[in-house]
C-alpha cells in the first residue's frame, strides 16, 4: 500500500474519534552500495527502511505513534494508540501544526532510481583503476560507490499536503601511499565525490587523495605552545559540525548551550558571518520544508560578530515568543520533532590560503582533526583534540607534523578569528545537513607535541 491511500484509512479514523488536529509524517530511506578492495568487488548491500509516524492533539497533549506497516489495519491502529498515548503523555511544552497555503521556495531535487548493483561494481572498480594509477599508491587502496534515495511526505488535519523525493549518489576513494623503502613509512587519505555516478571525475579524485597521503609522508612532531593555528577548510569545517549544537534553541532552553539568551549580542569576531541555508548551490540534498513543513530559508546566524538568531522549531520558537526559523528536524520517521541545520557555513573572506599562512608568519596548519567526540565538550566549548598538519615557517607552509593536540574553547575560537580565507570546499555529506567553511587563522590556540 503507498503513503497516499494509507493516509485515507488514518484520515477515517481520526474522523470516526473526533480527533481534530493531527499529522502524519511519512519518510522511505532506500540505499545500496559496492566496495572494492585490491581490484575485486569486497561487499554488496541494499536497505530499506521507513514507516509513518502520527502525532495527534488530545485535551492539550500531543500523543504520538509509529509503524511501519503501511495498511489499512495499521492506520487505523496507529491513530488509537497515538489517542492512547496522548492521555498518558507528559507535556511540558506545547506543540502545534502547520497551516496550509505557505509559500515554499522550489529545491532542486533529482528523484530517480537508484543506480543497479552492476553500475556500482563499475564505478567502484574503476575508482580501484584510478587509485593504482597513482605514484607511489601501495596495496590496500579501497573504493565504494553508493546511492540513497529518500522520501519524505507530510499530511495535516491542516490542510497541509507535502511530498518530497531525492536521490544521491557518490564515491569513496581511499588511497595509500609508501615512502618506496622496504619496511618504510606508509600514509592514507580518501576523497568523497557526489553526483550521477556516470558524472564523478574518478581519476581527479583519486590524484587528490593520493597527494594528500603523499604530502604526509615523513611526518615530524609539532613543538609546544601558544601559537597562531590555520585550520584548513576541511578541519574548520569539522569543528562547525562538532559545536553546531550550540545554535540550537532547544539546546539553549534545556541550558545545554552557552547561546542562552545571547541573541543581539557579540559573540564572535567582526569578521565571522555564520549562514544556514537549506538551498546552498552545492548541497547534496536541499529541502523546501523542514520536518514539521514550515518553510525553509535562508538565515545569518551570525552576522559581523552578533548572534543574530539562533535555529528554531515551531515549538522552541513559541516557547521564546519567536517565530520558526524551518529548522524542525526528524532524524527518524519515528523521532519527535528537534532542531537542526542545513547547509552551515562560513562566509569566506577575500584573502588566499597563502596569504593567510604569510598573515599567521609562525605557527601550525591543521589539515584533520580526530577525537571530535571524545575530546570536544560542546556544553562547555573546550575541546583537545588529536591533529594533523604542517609547520608554519615565515609565512610559509613547510614539514609535515601529526600527532600533536590541538586545544581551546569554541566560543573562545570565534572570537580569535583574524583571518578568513576564500577556498571554501564542497559540502561532503550525503544528506541535508552540512558544514562548509574556507580556512581560517585563529591567534593563540595551545599546541600539544614535541
Amino acid at each position: 500500500m503507498d503513503f497516499q491511500t494509507f493516509r485515507q484509512f488514518a484520515d477515517s479514523e481520526a474522523a470516526a474519534l473526533h480527533i481534530e488536529e493531527y499529522e502524519l509524517y511519512y519518510q522511505l530511506e532506500e540505499s545500496a552500495s559496492v566496495s572494492a578492495f585490491r581490484r575485486e568487488t569486497r561487499e554488496f548491500s541494499s536497505a530499506s527502511e521507513g514507516g509513518v509516524c502520527l502525532r495527534c492533539l488530545v485535551s492539550g497533549r500531543m500523543g504520538y505513534a509509529s509503524t511501519q506497516l503501511l495498511s489499512e489495519e495499521s492506520a487505523r491502529a496507529l491513530v488509537r494508540r497515538a489517542v492512547d498515548n496522548a492521555a498518558v503523555l507528559e507535556n511540558d511544552q506545547p506543540e502545534a501544526l502547520v497551516p496550509a497555503g505557505q509559500s515554499y521556495r522550489s529545491a532542486a531535487a533529482k528523484d530517480e532510481p537508484l543506480p543497479s548493483a552492476g553500475k556500482l561494481r563499475e564505478t567502484v572498480l574503476a575508482g580501484q583503476d584510478a587509485l593504482y594509477a597513482q605514484p607511489g599508491v601501495v596495496d590496500g587502496c579501497e573504493t565504494e560507490a553508493f546511492a540513497n534515495r529518500i522520501s519524505i511526505a507530510i499530511h495535516n488535519s491542516r490542510g497541509l499536503d507535502l511530498r518530497y523525493e531525492h536521490t544521491i549518489s557518490g564515491a569513496v576513494l581511499s588511497a595509500v601511499v609508501s615512502d618506496g623503502k622496504e619496511d618504510g613509512e606508509k600514509s592514507s587519505d580518501y576523497k568523497i565525490c557526489l553526483g550521477a555516478l556516470d558524472a564523478l571525475d574518478l581519476p581527479a579524485a583519486a590524484k587528490e587523495a593520493a597527494d594528500h597521503a603523499r604530502d604526509t609522508l615523513g611526518a615530524g612532531a609539532a613543538p609546544s605552545g601558544a601559537v597562531p593555528v590555520v585550520f584548513s577548510a576541511k578541519a574548520m569545517a569539522q569543528l562547525l559540525g562538532t559545536y553546531a549544537a550550540v545554535f540550537s534553541a532547544e539546546n539553549a532552553q534545556k541550558g545545554l548551550s552557552l547561546l542562552k539568551d545571547k541573541e543581539g549580542t557579540e559573540i564572535a569576531a567582526p569578521i565571522v558571518t555564520l549562514v544556514d541555508d537549506p538551498f546552498y548551490e552545492k548541497s547534496a540534498m536541499p529541502m523546501p520544508f523542514d520536518a514539521e513543513g514550515s518553510p525553509t530559508r535562508r538565515k545569518n546566524v551570525i552576522e559581523n560578530g552578533v548572534l543574530s538568531t539562533l535555529l528554531y522549531n515551531l515549538r522552541t520558537a513559541a516557547a521564546a515568543g519567536k517565530e520558526t526559523t524551518g529548522n524542525g528536524d526528524k532524524p527518524n520517521y519515528d523521532a519527535k520533532v528537534g532542531v537542526r541545520p542545513f547547509t552551515m557555513y562560513l562566509v569566506s573572506g577575500e584573502m588566499t590560503r597563502e596569504q593567510l599562512l604569510e598573515k599567521a608568519q609562525n605557527g601550525v596548519l591543521i589539515n584533520s582533526l580526530g577525537g571530535l567526540h571524545a575530546g570536544a565538550n560542546v556544553v562547555s566549548g573546550d575541546f583537545s583534540l588529536q591533529s594533523a598538519g604542517f609547520l608554519i615557517e615565515n609565512g610559509k607552509k613547510t614539514a609535515p607534523v601529526r600527532s600533536f593536540t590541538v586545544a581551546g574553547n569554541f566560543f573562545s575560537l570565534l572570537k580569535s578569528i583574524t583571518g578568513i580565507a576564500n577556498d571554501p570546499e564542497p559540502p561532503m555529506s550525503p544528506s541535508s545537513t552540512a558544514f562548509v567553511s574556507p580556512s581560517v587563522l585563529v591567534e593563540g590556540l595551545s599546541i600539544a607535541g614535541k
